[in-house]
């Protein structure tokens, strides 16, 4: 579970040292493939969290995530359609979402944690 963190993580100190330039023609790519990384890594967190993480979801659901909204953005390119707008609007729902439901599950966690300790100090 920690290796796709310690990878993203790498990637973006990587990323904020080196002086690389991306066209401007990539950057609706970029967006997506940040947006995907995202959406898959809180997604995996969220399995975490409620004890349902597959590692063969979480890779395959990454590069599919990819893939289709690369293809989105591709076909939108030459339709002369801005298609990528979709993909970051599906992969920015899905993100708040599991933003939302990681932040109940630890809630709940920490309160029940909290409750538990309660109950031995009273004894």
């Amino acid at each position: 579970m920690w290796l796709p963190v310690i990878g993203i993580l790498l990637g973006i100190i990587l990323g904020l040292y080196s002086n690389i330039q991306i066209p401007d023609e990539y950057s609706n790519y970029l967006s997506i493939a940040i947006l995907a990384a995202l959406d898959t890594l809180f997604g995996g967190f969220r399995a975490y969290l409620q004890n349902s993480y597959d590692e063969l979801v979480f890779v395959s659901g990454f590069f599919f995530n990819i893939l289709l909204a690369a293809s989105l953005a591709f076909l939108g390119v030459h339709l002369g359609v801005d298609l990528y707008l979709v993909a970051m609007f599906a992969f920015g729902v899905r993100l708040f979402q599991n933003i939302a439901v990681i932040r109940r599950i630890l809630i709940a966690k920490w309160n029940s944690g909290r409750n538990t300790h309660k109950k031995k100090s009273n004894f």
